[in-house]
């Protein structure tokens, strides 16, 4: 399947299986959200990955107790990281690893410690809730041409999230994805004409 393909025949899954997706394809989904795009290259999120009945069931009423949830193979919590220090700081280690010239490596790091003193905690959250967007793209994409199916979610409670799986106060769950086996058949996709959206 190219890529159009997988755009067009990917469709927001209400209801899985119960299948299990293999624990080879779900490192393949893995790499796929690790290779995302992210501004600066700086990755400022983290993925919480959730597969036993029980915590998904516990999560259940904070996700409006949607079937997704509770039906899927994998619940994939994506998280926002304000920490924006920190992983400035484990760039330019592995930068120096990756054995970068000096001169580029300061200046670089330069740019980037400037660009983040410069935020409020707000806009650390908005900013680093944008690449974790970009991330999730990858996560519903490359879940199809792997093979199985994905439902991106908005539909949940932060705060409850934080409660229950006992995150970091620099962890903002922001948005979900589950993947799994279809249950359900996609319905005709309902999209704006490209008249609509470019000019």
């Amino acid at each position: 399947m190219d890529f159009e393909d997988i755009v067009i025949k990917r469709f927001a899954t209400k209801k899985f299986d119960g299948r299990k997706i293999s624990a080879s394809d779900l490192e393949r989904l893995k790499e796929c959200i690790r290779m995302s795009a992210s501004s600066f290259g700086l990755q400022p999120w983290k993925v919480k990955v959730i597969a036993d009945a029980k915590t998904k069931e516990s999560l259940s009423a904070a996700t409006w107790n949607q079937p997704q949830v509770t039906s899927c193979s994998h619940l994939l919590v994506f998280c926002a990281d304000t920490d924006i220090k920190k992983h400035i700081d484990e760039y330019e280690k592995m930068m120096r690893e990756k054995a970068a010239p000096e001169d580029s490596i300061n200046g670089y790091m330069a740019m980037m410690r400037d660009f983040e003193k410069g935020l409020s905690q707000e806009q650390k959250l908005c900013w680093a809730q944008r690449q974790t967007y970009i991330a999730l793209a990858n996560a519903i994409n490359g879940a199809k041409d792997l093979g199985f199916d994905s439902c991106p979610m908005e539909g949940f409670s932060p705060q409850e999230y934080i409660k229950i799986l006992k995150l970091p106060s620099n962890l903002m769950p922001s948005a979900l994805v589950t993947v799994g086996y279809a249950a359900d058949k996609q319905m005709e996709k309902i999209r704006y004409p490209k008249e609509e959206l470019f000019f």
